[in-house]
């Protein structure tokens, strides 16, 4: 009995954990197409090549210096499934971010993705907000070399506070985690949330609510 029991709990474990992110693969890999006329295979979002094509090219990609020179002072650069064909099915991916002096990469959320930051270059103060109703800000402050991790679906965001530029790598659970930056989402969404809607969620007037749509949200990705 406590056997079939064990068996059973390990069974439903098992089968969590397989559905709890990127649907697991099952053949070695399944490079992303956007030509839909191939006949191919429609895997995880994505329709997939015949393997035999496969060349080195679709599992390559440069993640170049970005360019800071923006409202924000940051840049994240993607490697994603779109960045990177040969992503799909694999559960993963990676970002570059670059930061000015004072550049933030503002608050957001990953909806499908874990994230895990080093800091290669700089000094960044980095933080996450828990869920309700505790709400608690968990911060630390980053040097070379530092590693820190970002739970899914939490927001959370990193500065540079050093006195020079910062460049950090984050590595992601899913092949497409998804972006949603706070404010530009909540101020800057097409098209726009009610004002009514607004000003009772923020408890503010009306002309704040304005003014904060009137602005233009930077898209630093």
């Amino acid at each position: 009995m406590k056997t079939s029991y064990l068996i059973v709990t390990t069974f439903l474990a098992l089968a969590s954990c397989a559905f709890a992110f990127d649907p697991s693969p099952l053949q070695d890999f399944c490079v992303a197409i956007n030509d839909t006329k191939t006949g191919g295979v429609f895997v995880n979002g994505k329709f997939c090549k015949d393997p035999k094509l496969a060349t080195p090219n679709d599992f390559f990609y440069s993640l170049k210096e970005g360019n800071t020179s923006n409202p924000v002072g940051s840049k994240v650069t993607p490697a994603s499934v779109n960045e990177i064909p040969g992503l799909n099915t694999l559960g993963i991916s990676m970002a570059r971010i670059d930061f000015a002096p004072k550049g933030l990469n503002p608050p957001h959320t990953h909806p499908r993705a874990t994230e895990i930051l080093i800091v290669l270059e700089g000094t960044l103060y980095v933080g996450f907000v828990t869920s309700n109703p505790q709400n608690r800000l968990i911060t630390k402050v980053l040097n070379k070399g530092d590693v820190f991790v970002f739970p899914i679906g939490l927001i959370h965001f990193q500065l540079n506070v050093g006195y020079g530029n910062a460049v950090a790598i984050a590595g992601l659970s899913s092949q497409n985690p998804g972006v949603i930056p706070i404010a530009k989402s909540v101020f800057g969404s097409n098209p726009r949330i009610s004002s009514e809607v607004l000003t009772k969620a923020f408890q503010v007037d009306q002309k704040v609510i304005d003014s904060l749509q009137k602005q233009f949200w930077w898209d630093n990705n």
